[in-house]
């Protein structure tokens, strides 16, 4: 085993299309994996990967280390054990540690993993062949775990500083300390739109488009609603709203819209098969028949129902 780059299989091809993880991919409109997708990715891989030592490393796309060279990166991870695989946000943390049971051991940073538009992690076999569109390899004293991306936007980042770099994340929408009172003080703290509010990753960790349109519709609240306009049992419908969509997500494994959302077990989520907004602009609203639109909002599609989701009637004047 080369000290900076193994042969992980396939003849080492790294560009190689077809294969797990290759063949044809949609590539319409894509979108950003969220926190349901990060979620699933991470619980099926933890397993394979937690408490294993890194024995090998492949970079097939340097870019995809952020600033740090492919060299510099297998010197700092070679020989690391991973001790904690996590999420944050959009994130999966893999931390990292020296040592031995014997001696103790030692934090030897993170990985820091953002699947952007279209990156998946696999596990494999050692020896068996590589899959297409790999960026990174490890291998591990038990098996190997690949980053695949297509569309090369993914980042698979070392950091001595993992949580100094995600500081400046807002609060987990499934923790403890996501509660509606605190959501309704902080809506109120600001004058934002409200869909832009809540796809800002440092008021809250996690949520993206899809999510966050599906949120909207439930708590009937209009994407443009000024966010110290929102009442407090408004805001606790849309507390809920998060909580329990997300959930649900989660448990249906994510949601499969654009075809480049697998599971790393190379399924698709099914969480889409219950979206009642997104994606079904001109398709009747599921609550209440009218027709869907589609607007900009924070330069994101929107997918609304005018009828649920009403604006309030001084942003109606002013608009009109």
């Amino acid at each position: 085993m080369a000290h900076q780059h193994a042969h992980l299989g396939g003849g080492g091809v790294c560009h190689r299309p077809g294969g797990r993880g290759g063949g044809s991919l949609p590539l319409r409109g894509p979108t950003v994996p969220e926190l349901p997708e990060v979620e699933t990715t991470l619980r099926l891989v933890r397993p394979g990967i937690l408490g294993r030592t890194i024995r090998g490393v492949e970079v097939c796309w340097p870019r995809t280390l952020g600033g740090l060279g492919e060299h510099e990166f297998s010197s700092l991870v070679l020989g690391a054990r991973i001790a904690q695989a996590r999420r944050r946000a959009k994130y999966i943390r893999l931390d990292l540690e020296r040592g031995s049971a014997r001696t103790g051991y030692e934090a030897a940073g993170s990985i820091l993993i953002h699947l952007r538009m279209s990156g998946r992690l696999l596990l494999g076999r050692r020896g068996a062949a590589a899959p297409g569109w790999r960026r990174v390899s490890l291998e591990l004293d038990r098996g190997v775990l690949h980053f695949v991306d297509v569309r090369k936007f993914g980042r698979f980042v070392w950091t001595a500083t993992p949580a100094e770099d995600l500081a400046h994340l807002g609060p987990e929408p499934l923790s403890h300390g996501f509660t509606a009172e605190w959501l309704h003080g902080a809506l109120a703290r600001r004058r934002r739109q409200l869909k832009a509010l809540l796809l800002d990753q440092s008021f809250i960790a996690g949520l993206g488009n899809i999510y966050v349109d599906e949120a909207l519709h439930a708590a009937r609240l209009h994407p443009l609603t000024p966010s110290d306009r929102v009442s407090k049992a408004r805001a606790r419908e849309l507390h809920q709203a998060i909580q329990r969509i997300l959930g649900e997500a989660i448990e249906r494994e994510g949601s499969s819209f654009d075809g480049f959302y697998v599971t790393p077990e190379g399924n698709p989520g099914a969480y889409q098969d219950q979206f009642q907004v997104y994606g079904r602009d001109g398709l009747p609203c599921r609550s209440c028949g009218r027709r869907l639109i589609k607007m900009l909002v924070a330069q994101r599609g929107t997918h609304v129902c005018t009828r649920c989701q009403v604006l309030p009637r001084k942003l109606v004047a002013r608009k009109a």
